[in-house]
Protein backbone atom coordinates (compact mmCIF):
# COMPACT_ATOMS: atom_id res chain seq x y z
CA UNK A 1 0.00 0.00 0.00
CA UNK A 2 2.87 2.16 0.54
CA UNK A 3 3.80 1.95 -2.77
CA UNK A 4 0.43 2.41 -4.47
CA UNK A 5 -0.09 6.02 -1.72
CA UNK A 6 3.55 7.30 -2.19
CA UNK A 7 4.42 6.98 -5.74
CA UNK A 8 1.49 5.43 -8.17
CA UNK A 9 -1.44 7.98 -7.16
CA UNK A 10 1.39 10.89 -7.19
CA UNK A 11 2.23 10.15 -10.56
CA UNK A 12 -1.52 9.62 -12.04
CA UNK A 13 -2.59 13.38 -10.10
CA UNK A 14 0.89 15.21 -11.43
CA UNK A 15 -0.44 13.53 -14.78
CA UNK A 16 -4.19 14.52 -14.61
CA UNK A 17 -3.16 18.23 -13.50
CA UNK A 18 -0.50 18.77 -16.34
CA UNK A 19 -3.36 18.20 -19.02
CA UNK A 20 -5.37 20.60 -17.60
CA UNK A 21 -2.88 23.19 -17.21
CA UNK A 22 -2.61 25.86 -20.13
CA UNK A 23 0.96 26.84 -21.71
CA UNK A 24 2.71 29.93 -19.78
CA UNK A 25 3.98 31.00 -23.35
CA UNK A 26 0.90 31.19 -25.47
CA UNK A 27 0.68 34.66 -24.86
CA UNK A 28 3.71 37.41 -24.86
CA UNK A 29 2.84 41.00 -23.69
CA UNK A 30 4.38 43.79 -25.83
CA UNK A 31 6.31 45.50 -23.10
CA UNK A 32 6.24 48.67 -25.10
CA UNK A 33 2.24 48.61 -25.90
CA UNK A 34 1.04 46.22 -23.72
CA UNK A 35 -0.40 44.28 -26.37
CA UNK A 36 -0.46 40.33 -25.92
CA UNK A 37 0.49 38.68 -29.17
CA UNK A 38 0.54 35.19 -29.89
CA UNK A 39 3.44 33.07 -29.23
CA UNK A 40 3.79 31.81 -32.65
CA UNK A 41 3.17 34.93 -34.67
CA UNK A 42 5.66 36.18 -32.17
CA UNK A 43 8.37 33.40 -32.94
CA UNK A 44 7.76 33.20 -37.01
CA UNK A 45 7.90 37.22 -37.14
CA UNK A 46 11.91 36.84 -35.80
CA UNK A 47 10.29 38.19 -32.01
CA UNK A 48 9.59 41.47 -33.31
CA UNK A 49 5.89 42.17 -32.31
CA UNK A 50 4.12 43.27 -35.47
CA UNK A 51 1.79 46.50 -34.70
CA UNK A 52 4.37 48.19 -32.35
CA UNK A 53 7.61 47.17 -34.11
CA UNK A 54 9.30 46.14 -30.71
CA UNK A 55 12.57 44.39 -31.48
CA UNK A 56 11.38 41.77 -28.08
CA UNK A 57 15.15 39.55 -27.40
CA UNK A 58 16.07 36.19 -29.26
CA UNK A 59 17.56 33.14 -28.42
CA UNK A 60 20.56 32.59 -30.11
CA UNK A 61 19.48 29.60 -32.14
CA UNK A 62 16.95 31.60 -33.55
CA UNK A 63 19.21 34.02 -34.53
CA UNK A 64 21.05 31.97 -36.43
CA UNK A 65 18.27 30.13 -37.87
CA UNK A 66 16.92 33.10 -39.28
CA UNK A 67 20.53 35.18 -40.14
CA UNK A 68 22.40 32.44 -42.41
CA UNK A 69 21.45 30.57 -45.23
CA UNK A 70 18.65 27.58 -44.78
CA UNK A 71 18.85 28.12 -41.36
CA UNK A 72 22.48 25.96 -41.02
CA UNK A 73 25.32 26.38 -39.27
CA UNK A 74 28.22 24.78 -37.22
CA UNK A 75 28.94 25.52 -33.60
CA UNK A 76 32.77 25.81 -33.01
CA UNK A 77 34.15 25.13 -29.46
CA UNK A 78 35.12 26.98 -27.09
CA UNK A 79 38.58 26.52 -24.74
CA UNK A 80 37.48 26.12 -21.14
CA UNK A 81 38.46 28.30 -18.51
CA UNK A 82 39.17 28.45 -14.97
CA UNK A 83 35.77 28.04 -13.06
CA UNK A 84 35.08 29.87 -9.90
CA UNK A 85 38.46 31.55 -9.85
CA UNK A 86 37.78 34.03 -6.77
CA UNK A 87 35.72 31.57 -5.11
CA UNK A 88 32.95 33.88 -5.22
CA UNK A 89 29.89 33.88 -3.22
CA UNK A 90 26.54 36.33 -2.78
CA UNK A 91 22.96 34.94 -1.88
CA UNK A 92 24.21 32.15 -3.73
CA UNK A 93 27.70 30.64 -4.78
CA UNK A 94 29.02 31.93 -8.36
CA UNK A 95 29.23 27.59 -9.22
CA UNK A 96 25.47 27.28 -8.36
CA UNK A 97 24.37 30.27 -10.82
CA UNK A 98 26.79 28.73 -13.78
CA UNK A 99 24.89 25.74 -13.47
CA UNK A 100 21.90 26.89 -12.82
CA UNK A 101 22.34 29.26 -16.17
CA UNK A 102 23.71 26.21 -17.84
CA UNK A 103 20.54 24.28 -17.46
CA UNK A 104 18.45 27.74 -18.29
CA UNK A 105 20.21 28.15 -21.78
CA UNK A 106 21.95 24.60 -22.88
CA UNK A 107 25.08 26.82 -23.22
CA UNK A 108 28.38 26.79 -21.90
CA UNK A 109 28.50 30.17 -21.04
CA UNK A 110 26.85 33.66 -22.84
CA UNK A 111 29.00 33.51 -25.84
CA UNK A 112 28.33 30.90 -28.54
CA UNK A 113 30.58 31.15 -31.61
CA UNK A 114 29.36 29.51 -35.10
CA UNK A 115 30.26 29.02 -38.91
CA UNK A 116 27.93 29.19 -41.69
CA UNK A 117 27.29 30.78 -44.78
CA UNK A 118 25.78 34.39 -45.79
CA UNK A 119 24.06 34.38 -49.23
CA UNK A 120 26.55 31.39 -50.34
CA UNK A 121 29.72 33.01 -48.36
CA UNK A 122 31.25 31.65 -45.77
CA UNK A 123 31.22 33.90 -42.02
CA UNK A 124 32.01 33.34 -38.59
CA UNK A 125 29.03 34.76 -36.16
CA UNK A 126 29.31 34.90 -32.74
CA UNK A 127 26.14 35.81 -30.27
CA UNK A 128 25.70 37.17 -26.75
CA UNK A 129 23.31 35.46 -24.76
CA UNK A 130 21.46 37.93 -22.98
CA UNK A 131 19.80 35.26 -21.09
CA UNK A 132 23.26 33.91 -19.50
CA UNK A 133 23.87 35.59 -16.65
CA UNK A 134 22.92 39.10 -18.73
CA UNK A 135 25.36 38.49 -21.32
CA UNK A 136 27.95 39.29 -18.84
CA UNK A 137 31.58 39.30 -19.81
CA UNK A 138 34.03 37.01 -18.00
CA UNK A 139 36.69 35.12 -19.03
CA UNK A 140 34.28 32.47 -21.01
CA UNK A 141 32.83 34.81 -22.66
CA UNK A 142 36.15 36.74 -23.38
CA UNK A 143 37.71 33.68 -24.47
CA UNK A 144 34.52 32.86 -26.65
CA UNK A 145 34.90 36.49 -28.71
CA UNK A 146 38.72 35.85 -29.00
CA UNK A 147 37.66 32.18 -30.52
CA UNK A 148 35.16 33.60 -33.09
CA UNK A 149 37.92 36.45 -34.09
CA UNK A 150 40.72 33.32 -34.79
CA UNK A 151 37.73 31.28 -36.56
CA UNK A 152 37.42 34.03 -38.87
CA UNK A 153 40.70 34.79 -39.45
CA UNK A 154 41.77 31.25 -39.54
CA UNK A 155 39.43 30.75 -42.41
CA UNK A 156 39.71 34.26 -43.74
CA UNK A 157 35.62 35.18 -43.48
CA UNK A 158 33.65 37.87 -41.98
CA UNK A 159 33.35 38.25 -38.50
CA UNK A 160 29.79 39.42 -36.97
CA UNK A 161 28.86 39.67 -33.37
CA UNK A 162 25.29 40.03 -31.77
CA UNK A 163 26.43 42.04 -28.66
CA UNK A 164 23.97 42.17 -25.77
CA UNK A 165 25.22 42.62 -22.65
CA UNK A 166 24.99 44.14 -19.00
CA UNK A 167 28.37 44.49 -18.53
CA UNK A 168 31.23 43.33 -16.88
CA UNK A 169 30.78 40.19 -14.51
CA UNK A 170 31.25 40.79 -11.16
CA UNK A 171 31.81 37.48 -9.93
CA UNK A 172 35.13 37.28 -11.54
CA UNK A 173 36.27 40.98 -10.20
CA UNK A 174 39.61 41.89 -12.34
CA UNK A 175 40.09 39.00 -14.25
CA UNK A 176 36.54 39.90 -15.61
CA UNK A 177 37.90 43.54 -16.63
CA UNK A 178 41.05 41.73 -18.46
CA UNK A 179 38.47 40.47 -20.98
CA UNK A 180 38.45 44.06 -22.44
CA UNK A 181 42.27 44.29 -22.82
CA UNK A 182 42.32 40.54 -24.51
CA UNK A 183 39.36 41.04 -26.82
CA UNK A 184 40.41 44.41 -28.23
CA UNK A 185 43.85 43.23 -28.77
CA UNK A 186 42.60 40.56 -30.57
CA UNK A 187 40.03 42.56 -32.74
CA UNK A 188 43.28 44.01 -33.98
CA UNK A 189 44.57 41.08 -34.85
CA UNK A 190 41.70 40.73 -37.29
CA UNK A 191 41.97 43.85 -38.80
CA UNK A 192 45.83 42.95 -39.31
CA UNK A 193 44.60 40.46 -41.36
CA UNK A 194 42.32 42.64 -43.76
CA UNK A 195 38.88 41.14 -42.83
CA UNK A 196 35.53 43.08 -41.86
CA UNK A 197 34.26 42.92 -38.69
CA UNK A 198 30.76 44.12 -38.28
CA UNK A 199 29.14 44.52 -34.92
CA UNK A 200 25.14 44.16 -34.53
CA UNK A 201 24.48 46.05 -31.36
CA UNK A 202 20.89 44.82 -30.09
CA UNK A 203 18.94 45.98 -26.36
CA UNK A 204 20.73 46.28 -24.22
CA UNK A 205 24.71 46.84 -24.97
CA UNK A 206 25.85 48.34 -21.66
CA UNK A 207 29.13 48.87 -19.13
CA UNK A 208 32.38 47.11 -20.36
CA UNK A 209 31.50 45.73 -23.13
CA UNK A 210 30.66 49.02 -25.06
CA UNK A 211 33.95 50.26 -23.69
CA UNK A 212 35.74 47.49 -25.66
CA UNK A 213 34.73 45.33 -28.34
CA UNK A 214 31.63 46.37 -29.18
CA UNK A 215 32.61 49.56 -30.06
CA UNK A 216 35.56 49.13 -32.16
CA UNK A 217 34.14 47.26 -35.53
CA UNK A 218 34.65 48.11 -38.81
CA UNK A 219 30.67 48.68 -38.97
CA UNK A 220 28.49 49.22 -36.09
CA UNK A 221 24.65 48.34 -36.32
CA UNK A 222 21.90 48.59 -34.16
CA UNK A 223 18.36 47.16 -34.27
CA UNK A 224 15.91 49.85 -33.18
CA UNK A 225 15.01 50.73 -29.81
CA UNK A 226 18.06 49.47 -28.57
CA UNK A 227 19.71 50.81 -25.18
CA UNK A 228 23.36 51.36 -26.00
CA UNK A 229 25.64 53.05 -23.21
CA UNK A 230 28.25 52.29 -20.81
CA UNK A 231 27.02 53.58 -17.13
CA UNK A 232 22.99 53.77 -17.08
CA UNK A 233 20.59 57.41 -17.45
CA UNK A 234 20.29 57.50 -14.13
CA UNK A 235 23.63 57.21 -12.97
CA UNK A 236 24.77 59.66 -15.49
CA UNK A 237 21.91 62.12 -14.14
CA UNK A 238 22.77 62.06 -10.45
CA UNK A 239 26.18 62.82 -11.22
CA UNK A 240 25.85 65.69 -13.94
CA UNK A 241 22.57 66.86 -11.96
CA UNK A 242 20.96 67.38 -15.28
CA UNK A 243 18.22 66.10 -16.76
CA UNK A 244 18.83 63.99 -20.15
CA UNK A 245 17.11 64.34 -23.40
CA UNK A 246 14.29 62.34 -24.26
CA UNK A 247 15.83 58.89 -26.05
CA UNK A 248 19.38 59.32 -24.68
CA UNK A 249 21.14 56.10 -25.03
CA UNK A 250 18.50 54.27 -27.82
CA UNK A 251 19.79 53.57 -31.12
CA UNK A 252 18.13 56.21 -32.73
CA UNK A 253 19.83 58.90 -30.77
CA UNK A 254 23.24 57.29 -30.91
CA UNK A 255 22.53 57.17 -34.90
CA UNK A 256 21.68 60.75 -35.09
CA UNK A 257 24.72 62.24 -33.42
CA UNK A 258 27.67 59.50 -35.16
CA UNK A 259 28.11 57.27 -32.96
CA UNK A 260 26.11 53.92 -34.93
CA UNK A 261 26.60 54.06 -38.48
CA UNK A 262 23.30 52.49 -39.00
CA UNK A 263 19.73 51.32 -37.61
CA UNK A 264 18.35 48.42 -39.07
CA UNK A 265 15.16 46.38 -38.96
CA UNK A 266 15.85 43.06 -37.90
CA UNK A 267 14.15 41.57 -41.13
CA UNK A 268 16.74 43.97 -43.06
CA UNK A 269 20.06 42.45 -41.36
CA UNK A 270 20.87 39.60 -43.29
CA UNK A 271 20.60 41.45 -46.70
CA UNK A 272 22.50 44.67 -45.34
CA UNK A 273 24.88 42.74 -43.61
CA UNK A 274 25.68 40.59 -46.69
CA UNK A 275 25.62 43.70 -49.31
CA UNK A 276 28.26 45.23 -46.76
CA UNK A 277 30.27 42.14 -46.51
CA UNK A 278 30.60 41.75 -50.45
CA UNK A 279 31.61 45.25 -50.81
CA UNK A 280 34.32 44.83 -47.95
CA UNK A 281 35.78 41.68 -49.52
CA UNK A 282 35.86 42.55 -53.06
CA UNK A 283 33.36 39.84 -53.72
CA UNK A 284 31.19 39.85 -57.23
CA UNK A 285 28.04 40.51 -57.09
CA UNK A 286 25.05 38.19 -55.60
CA UNK A 287 21.36 38.51 -57.14
CA UNK A 288 19.68 37.28 -54.18
CA UNK A 289 21.37 40.32 -52.13
CA UNK A 290 20.35 42.45 -55.06
CA UNK A 291 16.74 41.05 -55.31
CA UNK A 292 16.62 42.19 -50.90
CA UNK A 293 18.22 45.01 -51.23
CA UNK A 294 15.13 47.71 -52.01
CA UNK A 295 13.58 47.13 -49.00
CA UNK A 296 16.66 47.73 -46.69
CA UNK A 297 17.55 50.84 -48.77
CA UNK A 298 14.18 52.47 -48.24
CA UNK A 299 13.96 51.41 -44.26
CA UNK A 300 17.32 53.03 -43.73
CA UNK A 301 16.49 56.35 -45.67
CA UNK A 302 13.74 56.57 -43.45
CA UNK A 303 15.71 56.08 -40.67
CA UNK A 304 18.21 58.92 -41.76
CA UNK A 305 15.46 61.47 -42.70
CA UNK A 306 13.89 60.43 -39.01
CA UNK A 307 17.15 60.94 -37.32
CA UNK A 308 17.95 64.29 -39.50
CA UNK A 309 15.00 65.81 -38.26
CA UNK A 310 15.45 64.75 -34.61
CA UNK A 311 18.74 66.29 -34.64
CA UNK A 312 17.80 69.84 -34.06
CA UNK A 313 16.60 69.15 -31.03
CA UNK A 314 17.75 66.77 -28.42
CA UNK A 315 14.22 66.85 -26.60
CA UNK A 316 12.37 65.40 -29.69
CA UNK A 317 12.67 62.05 -29.93
CA UNK A 318 12.52 59.94 -33.39
CA UNK A 319 9.02 58.69 -34.33
CA UNK A 320 8.57 55.24 -33.43
CA UNK A 321 7.08 54.35 -36.94
CA UNK A 322 10.41 55.47 -38.57
CA UNK A 323 12.57 54.45 -35.67
CA UNK A 324 10.79 50.53 -36.51
CA UNK A 325 10.97 51.00 -40.11
CA UNK A 326 11.05 47.96 -42.04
Amino acid sequence: MNWIDNFVRPKIRSFLSNKRETPENLWVKDPESGEMVFYRDLEANQWVVPNSGYHMKIKPADRLATFLDDGKYDLVPVASVPVDPLKFRDQKRYTDRLRENRAKTGHEDSVIVATGKLYERPVTVAIQDFDFMGGSLGMAAGQGIITGIETAARLKTPFILFVSSGGARMQEGILSLMQMARTTVAVLRLREAGLPFFVVLTNPTTGGVTASYAMIGDVHIAEPGALIGFAGQRVIEQTIREKLPKGFQRSEYLYSHGMVDMVVHRHNLRSTIGSLAAILTNAPPNEAISASEPKAIAAQTSLREAAVAAEGDDDIEPPAAAAHAE
